[in-house]
């Protein structure tokens, strides 16, 4: 499968879940794994965005370790993705409103967990590769960013 026709699908699924899992790893290997609310930016291919308070701990972890995984699926658990990649965590103005309009109706637990707007940073996690399945028909694809 190419990287354009991981991003279709993957937003697909983004679409009908509106919210993924974000796993990191902290300085002693342990694996810590959070719901997220992600999206891709059309402009920008092979990257999954979100956004985060400085102060929670995800971004301990992502200074001592940025790599990370994702894991997606669809409601009906009949399209499920993971992608593994690095994360920039990026406090930019502009980068911040562009994540913010394409995820910012979706934020409602986020904001409560996090009720101060001016903490905010984006995550960006650039893709080193990907899997696609959908279990029921016995798909499995692979797909590289290197």
């Amino acid at each position: 499968m190419d990287r354009k026709k991981f991003k279709v699908l993957l937003s697909g699924i983004i679409e009908d879940a509106k919210t993924a899992v974000l796993a990191t790893v902290d300085k002693d290997g342990r694996p810590y794994m959070r719901w997220m609310t992600p999206t891709q930016l059309p402009d920008r291919p092979g990257a999954i965005y979100a956004v985060t308070s400085p102060d929670f701990a995800k971004i301990v972890h992502l200074a001592d370790n940025p790599k990370v995984q994702w894991m997606f699926q669809t409601r009906l658990l009949n399209r499920i993705a993971y992608a593994d990649g690095l994360v920039n965590i990026i406090d930019n103005s502009a980068m911040k409103a562009e994540v913010i309009q394409g995820i910012g109706r979706r934020l409602n637990v986020f904001w409560r967990v996090n009720n101060d707007p001016s903490k905010l940073v984006v995550l960006e996690t650039v893709l080193e590769k990907a899997q696609y399945f959908e279990p029921m028909k016995g798909i499995q694809e692979n797909i590289s960013y290197s």
